[in-house]
């Protein structure tokens, strides 16, 4: 499940994803009638309007094994919204396709650690990175230290602390359009954060969050870049040398 976002800004996140996988063993498709999860309607109270997109959901992915995604706050609404639309249809068939499909769902770092029961991917990244957790991915799917062991992992990377690292970074999906003054102070705060590590690199799991604190650093002109998680996890000793030599 590649998300919206990733698909429309970030197919490199989708497509690193792939790449770790396969290498991996895993073997993945890629359902072309996938579409939006849903979250943005059901944040902003549209819940009748997110049926149809919830059925189009449990359609594309129906009799997978697992569904797995680089996104928090999209698993997270796949686990826990699709239920509460499928309820207030009233389609008894819809919350079956829900309830079976639901479970299946996988934020990418738990499917590696908890399914594959892997934290070595095998992953080389040469840099000074700093690791965000994502509200999302924190609170509501409650992934806990899983990305930081798979980082722990990654041969060559200076893994360093960030400061106040569980407080959210003021995206928020709508929140940002909604509160613009409060979602940039709190950017901003990040931002002060993450510059203090002296990291090369800010890493996370969504990167709706990633757009949010990219937006900040780059108009402070601050040189730190934003990876997403499946991007560093999908990087091996052999590509940076192939990229090397070009």
């Amino acid at each position: 499940m590649v998300t919206c976002i990733n698909d429309a800004l970030y197919p490199g996140t989708g497509q690193a994803v792939l790449r770790l996988l396969r290498r991996l063993g895993v073997e993945v498709d890629f359902p072309q009638a996938q579409t939006c999860c849903g979250q943005p309607m059901v944040n902003t109270g549209y819940l009748d309007e997110a049926v149809p997109v919830v059925r189009t959901f449990v359609d594309a992915f129906a009799g997978y094994d697992a569904v797995v995604t680089p996104s928090g706050s999209c698993a997270g609404s796949a686990r826990h919204q699709h239920s509460i639309v499928a309820r207030r249809s009233g389609d008894e068939a819809l919350e079956k396709a829900v309830a079976e499909v639901g479970p299946k769902v996988y934020e990418l770092s738990e499917f590696l650690i908890d399914v594959l029961n892997v934290t070595d991917v095998g992953a080389y990244y040469p840099h000074r990175v700093t690791y965000h957790p994502t509200c999302h991915s924190l609170r509501m799917l409650g992934v806990g230290d899983r990305p930081r062991r798979l980082l722990e992992a990654v041969r060559g990377i200076r893994l360093v602390d960030l400061p106040g690292a569980d407080q959210c970074c003021g995206f928020g999906g709508t929140f940002a359009v909604k509160n613009a003054d409060i979602s940039v102070a709190m950017g901003a705060d990040k931002a002060r954060h993450i510059r203090e590590t002296g990291a090369e690199v800010v890493v996370a799991g969504d990167n709706s969050c990633l757009t949010h604190i990219g937006g900040v650093l780059s108009r402070q002109r601050s040189g730190v870049r934003t990876v997403h998680l499946a991007e560093i996890l999908a990087s091996t000793e052999a590509g940076s040398i192939e990229r090397t030599l070009r």
